[in-house]
C-alpha cells in the first residue's frame, strides 16, 4: 500500500519533473482535475486510480485521497471526465486496425505500436464467441481499453467493435454498452447453393438492410457499420462483391467497411495459404470496388498474414481496416513459454485435451501429428513452438479451455502481471510488424 501524499505535494508545487517511477505512478495517466489531480498507480499486485477529489470515485479514503479499484464504476467515471478514454467512431480515418484483447491486458503493448504508426486503433474488439469462451462481457472489454488508454495517456482516439454479431439482441447489447462500431456477420443469410449472385446474397442484403434501419438509420448511436460476408467456405468473387455493394447502397444502407471472403485461406494465427498471384489479381479489383463506392476494404482473420500484407498495402492505397485477435493471445503464451516452462507445459496439455471440442468454433487444418511431444523438447525449445503453424493453431483455438481452468487462469494472470513489460515489448514488436507491412511504412522511432 503506497502513500501518495508526497507525490501530490510535488505535483501541487509545480515541480518541472515528477518522480513518477519511484512513487509507482504511471506518468501518462497524470491529469489535472479542477485544482487537483487524478492518476493511475502500480500497487504491486494491482493498479489503482488515485484522486484528490472526494466522492468522484468509489474507493478507499487514504490520507485525504481516494484510492479506487479498476472496476466498471471507475471506468464510467473516467469516460465521463476524460473523453479520450471513451470509444469513438474511427473507421472514417484512412487506416484502422482492430486488435482483439481476449485477456484484457494487451492494450498497453497495442497502444505503443499504434503510437509509432499512422494507423488508428480499435482497441476493444470481441465477438460473442470470444466473450463466451473467456467468460467476459462487452463492458469488461471496453473497460479494459479505457483503463489502458488512461494509463498510457493515449489521446489518439480508439474504437470499440461488437465483432461478428448476428442478431438484433446482440447488436443492441453492444451498442448500449458503448461499442462504436458493429461488424454485422451476414453469413447465416448467404445461400451458396443458389444459382446466381442475387440468390446467394439476397437474404444477406435484406438482413443488412433490416439491421441498418433498426439501429443506424436514425443516428441514435455514435457508431459505424461494417458488413462481413467473409465467414463462408467459398470466396467472394469481385463480381459478387460489386453486386453486393451496389445493392446495399441502392437500398440506402450506409457502411464504413466491407469484408469479402478472399481467395485462398485466412486461417487463424498463421500466414496466408494460397497462390499469391491470384490473390494479387483479385485484391486489386476488390480494393478498386471499395474505392469506387466510397468505403474501405476490411481484412478479417488478419493475424500473421505477413506474405500478403505488402500486396494489400500496394492496392488499398492507404485505406483499409485490418482485424487481428488471436495473435495477441499467442504472444501472451509465448511469454509463458519463455518465462515459466512448467506452466506452459500444463497449458499445452490442456490444449491437447481440449482441441477436439475447440475445433467446432474455428476453421483450421491443424495436423497435431506435426506438433512434437513436449517430453521430447527441452525448456529452452518451447518458445520455438510459436514459429510452427500447427502448434500455433493448437494454442490459438483452445484459449477458452485453458482460461476456463481456474487454477491455470490464476497462475497465468499472476505471471502476466509479473512479466507485463515483457508482454508489452513482445506485442509492440509483433503488432508493430503487422502495422508496418500493411501500411507500407516502418514504425516511427
Amino acid at each position: 500500500m503506497r502513500d501518495y501524499t508526497g507525490f501530490i505535494r510535488e505535483y501541487a508545487s509545480g515541480a518541472p519533473r515528477l518522480d513518477c517511477a519511484r512513487r509507482g505512478v504511471y506518468p501518462g495517466s497524470v491529469n489535472a482535475l479542477e485544482g487537483g489531480v487524478v492518476f493511475m498507480a502500480d500497487e504491486g499486485e494491482e493498479d489503482v486510480l488515485v484522486c484528490t477529489h472526494p466522492g468522484l470515485f468509489a474507493g478507499q479514503e487514504r490520507g485525504g485521497l481516494t484510492v479506487a479499484p479498476l472496476n466498471h464504476g471507475s471506468a464510467d467515471v473516467l469516460r465521463r471526465l476524460f473523453p479520450f478514454a471513451k470509444p469513438a467512431p474511427v473507421l472514417s480515418r484512412d487506416a484502422t486496425c482492430g486488435v482483439g484483447d481476449r485477456l484484457g491486458i494487451a492494450s498497453p503493448g497495442h497502444i505503443r505500436a499504434f503510437e509509432a504508426s499512422d494507423v488508428s486503433p480499435v482497441l476493444a474488439q470481441q465477438s460473442m464467441r470470444e466473450l463466451k469462451l473467456t467468460n467476459r462481457s462487452f463492458a469488461d472489454v471496453i473497460d479494459a481499453a479505457t483503463f489502458s488508454v488512461f494509463r498510457a495517456g493515449y489521446r489518439g482516439g480508439f474504437g470499440a467493435d461488437g465483432d461478428h454479431l448476428k442478431t438484433p439482441e446482440d447488436i443492441f447489447l453492444a451498442l448500449e454498452t458503448g461499442c462504436s462500431m458493429i461488424t454485422l456477420d451476414c453469413s447465416d443469410h448467404i445461400r451458396r447453393e443458389a444459382p446466381d449472385a442475387r440468390g446467394i446474397y439476397g437474404g444477406a442484403i435484406a438482413f443488412a438492410k433490416r439491421i441498418y434501419d433498426e439501429f443506424f438509420a436514425a443516428g441514435g448511436y455514435a457508431a459505424e457499420l461494417e458488413i462481413s460476408i467473409d465467414e463462408t467456405d467459398a470466396p467472394t468473387s469481385p463480381e459478387q462483391h460489386r453486386f453486393i455493394a451496389r445493392e446495399l447502397l441502392s437500398r440506402g444502407v450506409k457502411f464504413a467497411t466491407l469484408a469479402p471472403r478472399f481467395c485462398g485461406e485466412f486461417q487463424k494465427g498463421i500466414d496466408y495459404i494460397g497462390g499469391l498471384a491470384q490473390f494479387e489479381r483479385e485484391i486489386e479489383i476488390h480494393a478498386g470496388i471499395a474505392r469506387e463506392h466510397g468505403y474501405k476494404l476490411s481484412i478479417h482473420s488478419g493475424s500473421d498474414k505477413f506474405s500478403v500484407f505488402p500486396i494489400i498495402a500496394k492496392h488499398v492505397q492507404g485505406r483499409f481496416h485490418l482485424k487481428t485477435a488471436g495473435t495477441s493471445w499467442l504472444e501472451a503464451m509465448r511469454v509463458v513459454a519463455e518465462t515459466d516452462p512448467a506452466l506452459y507445459r500444463a497449458c499445452h496439455a490442456k490444449a491437447l485435451a481440449s482441441f477436439g471440442e475447440a475445433k467446432q468454433y474455428y476453421h483450421v487444418t491443424t495436423n497435431l501429428g506435426n506438433v512434437p511431444p513436449l517430453e521430447t523438447l527441452s525448456d529452452g525449445a518451447l518458445p520455438a513452438l510459436f514459429e510452427d503453424p500447427d502448434a500455433r493453431q493448437l494454442i490459438h483455438i483452445t484459449y477458452g479451455f485453458i482460461l476456463g481452468d481456474g487454477t491455470l487462469r490464476a497462475r497465468l494472470y499472476a505471471l502476466w502481471r509479473r512479466e507485463r513489460r515483457a508482454y508489452s515489448d513482445t506485442l509492440f514488436a509483433h503488432i508493430g510488424r503487422h502495422l508496418a507491412l500493411i501500411a507500407g511504412k516502418p514504425l516511427r522511432g
